[in-house]
C-alpha cells in the first residue's frame, strides 16, 4: 500500500452516534377473529432505506421495516417500524460512501428493527415472529445494477 493510499485509509472515520425508533406501528385489523383460526400464517417482508445529510459528515439512515402476516385472505398483523441511526463518516471516497450508507449501516440498524418488530407482534398476543437476517450488501448491489438498467423498481 502507498503512503498516500494509507494515509487516506488512516483518515477515515466511521462512528455511529445514536439509534433510535423513528417511528411504528402496530395493526390487527381481524382481531379477535384470527384467534380463532388455525394458525399457519404467510409472511410478507418490505425493507427499504433512506439517507439525510444532516452535517459534513453526519448522516441520519433510516431502515423501514414493514411485515405483513395473514392468514389466508386475513391480514393478521401489520408491523411497520422505522429504525434510525446516526452517522459520523468522514474520509472515504465517493465510490465507498454508496456501500457505507446503503449497507453497511442498514446492517447495523436491522437487529434492533427485528427486535423491535418480534416485541410488538408478542405484546399483540401473536407467536414469536423472527426475521432472518438480511444481506444487504446483495441489496444494495441489486439496486445498483437497477439504476444501470434505468429500472426503478425497488428490490425486495
Amino acid at each position: 500500500m502507498s503512503d498516500n493510499a494509507q494515509q487516506a485509509e488512516d483518515n477515515r472515520k466511521f462512528d455511529l452516534q445514536r439509534i433510535y425508533t423513528k417511528d411504528l406501528s402496530f395493526e390487527t385489523p381481524n382481531t379477535p377473529d384470527v384467534f380463532t383460526m388455525e394458525w399457519k400464517p404467510e409472511s410478507n417482508l418490505s425493507l427499504n432505506s433512506e439517507v439525510n445529510k444532516l452535517g459534513d459528515d453526519a448522516f441520519e439512515v433510516i431502515l423501514a421495516v414493514t411485515v405483513t402476516t395473514k392468514l389466508g385472505d386475513k391480514t393478521a398483523y401489520l408491523v411497520e417500524v422505522q429504525q434510525a441511526g446516526i452517522f459520523t463518516l468522514r474520509g472515504f471516497s465517493n465510490e465507498e460512501m454508496g456501500p457505507m450508507l446503503g449497507a453497511y449501516c442498514p446492517n447495523i440498524l436491522f437487529p434492533y428493527a427485528r427486535e423491535v418488530v418480534s416485541d410488538l407482534v408478542i405484546k399483540g398476543g401473536f407467536p414469536q415472529l423472527l426475521l432472518t437476517p438480511v444481506n444487504f450488501d446483495h441489496l444494495f448491489q441489486q439496486h445498483i445494477q437497477q439504476i444501470q438498467e434505468g429500472s426503478t423498481e425497488p428490490a425486495n
